[in-house]
């Protein structure tokens, strides 16, 4: 990461925390920097003109003020070609893949031409092995439990068990968990009166009830497997 883009992602990270302070270690933590570079990089950016306060006390640190006119999101070459990569190792049937392309679409259109064909340049020189195409989610089934867990209103599905036993339920969607190469919808079931584990790929049909329910504690789920853990933004 070259200077430019380091005081880039130095903003980003200010901004995305209004009115909240990090401090030179964390934002150097963060982009595997020196304490000493990002005090440099900030000294820089408030010579530029950029509302960058140091705030002294228990929680101290820089902050961006609230009202700061920021120009619009810029992505790097390296961050598109991030994005892109962690697309195509994603898993056939995966949730939000759909929307994740568009938003690839989205930053793509966002960049400048020169890093668009930077990036496509960068790309063009990384390689995946195609994953093996097993059974997966329907497109049409994946937006309705995605809706489903977003809007937090039951679904109705039709599911297939490994015994092929094809069975109706009415279920509330907690989360959804990757392991032992597919997808699950983890969900209380009213039929069972309980939370069951649904393979993606077996939920033959889906529609949404239109009945709101009050989402369950995760901990009804049990206690997760050590290396679970949830996607982080």
């Amino acid at each position: 990461m070259n200077r430019s883009e380091r005081m880039y992602s130095v903003l980003e990270a200010l901004r995305r925390a209004p009115g909240s302070a990090a401090t030179a270690a964390q934002l150097a933590g963060r982009l595997e920097v020196s304490a000493r570079t990002i005090k440099r990089d900030i000294t820089a950016l408030q010579e530029a003109g950029c509302p960058i306060w140091a705030q002294t006390g228990p929680g101290g640190g820089y902050v961006l003020a609230e009202s700061a006119t920021m120009p619009p999101v810029n992505f790097t070459a390296s961050q598109a070609v991030a994005v892109a990569v962690a697309l195509e190792v994603l898993p056939a049937g995966s949730p939000f893949s759909a929307d994740a392309r568009a938003a690839l679409g989205k930053l793509l259109d966002a960049q400048d031409p020169s890093q668009r064909s930077r990036a496509r340049g960068l790309a063009s020189k990384v390689w995946v092995m195609a994953p093996v195409d097993g059974p997966h989610a329907r497109v049409s089934i994946l937006r309705v439990v995605e809706r489903s867990l977003d809007e937090q209103v039951a679904v109705s599905i039709r599911y297939l068990s490994n015994k092929a036993v094809v069975t109706r339920r009415v279920v509330e969607p907690i989360i959804l968990a990757w392991g032992n190469g597919t997808w699950f919808l983890v969900a209380h079931c009213q039929l069972r009166d309980d939370v069951r584990w649904f393979k993606l790929a077996h939920i033959e049909r889906a529609e949404l009830t239109g009945v709101p329910y009050t989402p369950r504690a995760l901990s009804d789920i049990g206690t997760p497997p050590r290396q679970a853990r949830a996607i982080e933004l």
